[in-house]
């Protein structure tokens, strides 16, 4: 089945899940998409068997808060996540056995950005202390740190050799993973007309477009090598300044984004046209979504998880 605004238009909640006594602050699917992964306020780790839909196991991280949790690359019984609380390191964790394999610490303050390499054991996290350092799961030192000016968040393009930093709410830096140390390859400005924060950056799978999220009620595709400005979408709300997650879906067409009063908002990347607006009768903001990389189901969280599916019938 191919996404199309009909498509889209089409999806309603096929499952809730009230696992958590908090928000969760974020979700992760598994690259083959059998899986997903979320972390919570409440400090725990749901995982979920997406075959089966429903969840298969919690794990706790009540020591240290556990937030911006992933799968690392092809490997879908180990995760990184940062904490909330305690300290700024990040952690390797097995979800078979709920064992720490290794620390990383480093960072001086809060962890907001964590991005995978698509293609090796490569990371990259972006903290309040105003730089970007880059990790292999194999080792416990930062392979390197960056120092883009600012507060960053970032991310790797879909081919794990270039990464994106959003630095200061205002400048988009490229750089090449294999020359990092040179400093940006390329840098551009975006400004938004009302004041708002960068909250999370991402890559389209064609790699052609990078969204940035904000905590300000609009969220921007730009050209990802020229920084031109494709689209700026609005119009959903946002007043108290959360920091909602947007996502692309996986063929790069759509962008789509939760809202404060529990509604999923989505656009055309093409025309730049709202083509859907989903009601998930959630009982708070959604803070993250994400949609499932191989299969036609997407995940909205509040405090809920709820995993959507087309209906047929519809079409």
């Amino acid at each position: 089945m191919k996404i199309t605004d009909s498509v889209l238009r089409s999806f309603r909640v096929a499952r809730t899940y009230r696992e958590n006594s908090q928000k969760v602050n974020c979700v992760d699917y598994s690259p083959d998409g059998e899986s997903a992964i979320s972390s919570s306020d409440d400090d725990s780790i749901v995982l979920y068997d997406i075959r089966e839909g429903k969840p298969s196991c919690t794990l706790y991280s009540k020591k240290y808060g556990v937030d911006l949790i992933r799968y690392t690359h092809r490997d879908t019984s180990t995760a990184v996540y940062s904490s909330n609380k305690l300290d700024d390191t990040i952690r390797y964790l097995c979800l078979n056995d709920n064992k720490y394999i290794r620390y990383f610490p480093g960072h001086t303050a809060r962890v907001v950005a964590l991005s995978m390499s698509p293609v090796d054991d490569t990371f990259i996290s972006g903290s309040l202390d105003k730089t970007i350092r880059i990790w292999d799961l194999r080792a416990q030192n930062c392979q390197g740190v960056t120092n883009p000016l600012g507060k960053p968040v970032c991310s790797f393009d879909p081919e794990g050799q270039i990464f994106a930093a959003g630095v200061e709410s205002q400048t988009i830096k490229l750089y090449d993973l294999r020359a990092f140390d040179k400093g940006p390859f390329a840098s551009f400005e975006s400004r938004f007309n009302r004041v708002c924060e960068w909250t999370g950056l991402s890559f389209s799978n064609d790699g052609n477009q990078i969204l940035i999220s904000t905590n300000g009620g609009m969220i921007r595709i730009l050209h990802a090598f020229s920084g031109a400005v494709l689209h700026t979408f609005s119009g959903y709300n946002n007043s108290n300044g959360i920091p909602l997650q947007a996502c692309f879906s996986p063929d790069s067409q759509f962008v789509m984004i939760g809202s404060e009063d529990g509604r999923v908002h989505v656009w055309s990347t093409e025309s730049g046209m709202k083509v859907a607006v989903l009601d998930g009768k959630h009982s708070g903001p959604i803070n993250t979504l994400q949609f499932n990389p191989r299969y036609m189901t997407f995940a909205s969280a509040c405090t809920n998880m709820t995993f959507w599916l087309p209906c047929v019938d519809d079409l």
